[in-house]
């Protein structure tokens, strides 16, 4: 476990490196390739249900949740508003294209489960991956929408880190021992500490070199990490439910070390639209 949670660590911050190389551009196409690699192997544990999701049509409609919005931000500013201001569209038109699908579909008795969870993916991978890239974009500086990523991630890998640590050297009563039983409430707490001092050291030692806004200061730092983590613990949870309910170990073979890109990427589902509401209340 030790050994992954590193191998995870070091991924995630070698891409936030690139990011940081590259810019803008490259935080798109990277957040659009895991959020359709994530969303392919959530398929895939569907199918390994019973269930028969359009994979295809719902990996193509997912990936335009990324990449529509960039687009019209870049060509058309304030063409429908912009960032989430066109998820709404983009989700309505999802749903309608999937219905006209379904239309076609030979086998009456799986057409509602099969629109249920092709819709169920689009909304639960690439709808909150999104987010990440409103992020992005959420101050004019581009660095500091970048580092605020960079803060976002560190907070929920460090609490993947510190319940690791800290549940395997004190844990004793378990959290959910139906779902994850290696993880614990003394886990949990030392987790969410971890991250809280994780997200005040991020502040304290980059917003005076202009990387963090002002108004973020080292207190939100530390409190914003706390529901943050909290969020991230569940993100894994529910991966691990889902992982459980189709009997598999690791989501997939797609990043070595670690198993699959919805392994990389589950306690970040949820908290990047988290992130983004406390972002954009705490820096307006």
């Amino acid at each position: 476990m030790l050994k992954r949670a590193l191998s995870t660590f070091v991924l995630w911050f070698g891409l936030i490196f690139l990011l940081w190389k590259f810019g803008r551009p490259a935080a798109v196409i990277l957040t659009t390739v895991m959020a359709v690699l994530t969303q392919y192997e959530f398929y895939g544990m569907l199918a390994r249900m019973g269930q028969r999701p359009y994979r295809r049509l719902g990996v193509l409609l997912g990936a335009s949740m990324l990449l529509v919005p960039y687009a019209v931000r870049t060509l058309a500013p304030g063409f429908l508003g912009s960032g989430p201001g066109l998820m709404a569209p983009l989700m309505a038109l999802a749903v309608i294209l999937c219905c006209i699908r379904l239309l076609y579909e030979r086998d009456p008795a799986r057409r509602v489960d099969t629109l249920a969870s092709t819709l169920f993916g689009i909304a639960y991978v690439p709808f909150m991956f999104s987010f990440l890239i409103e992020i992005f974009f959420l101050r004019a500086n581009a660095n500091q929408g970048l580092m605020l990523v960079v803060w976002l991630v560190a907070v929920v890998k460090f609490c993947d880190t510190g319940a690791l640590l800290v549940g395997t050297a004190i844990g004793r009563h378990k959290m959910s021992p139906s779902i994850s039983p290696k993880k614990s409430w003394e886990g949990l707490i030392g987790g969410v500490l971890t991250s809280a001092a994780v997200g005040a050291a991020l502040v304290h030692f980059l917003q005076p070199r202009g990387l963090y806004p002002e108004n973020f200061t080292v207190l939100w730092g530390a409190v914003a990490a706390v529901p943050i983590a909290l969020i991230a613990v569940v993100s894994d949870l529910i991966e691990s439910m889902i992982k459980r309910r189709a009997d598999m170990k690791d989501s997939g073979r797609s990043v070595p070390g670690i198993g699959g890109a919805f392994d990389l990427t589950d306690s970040v589902i949820l908290t990047a639209p988290a992130a983004y509401i406390l972002f954009a209340y705490l820096l307006r």
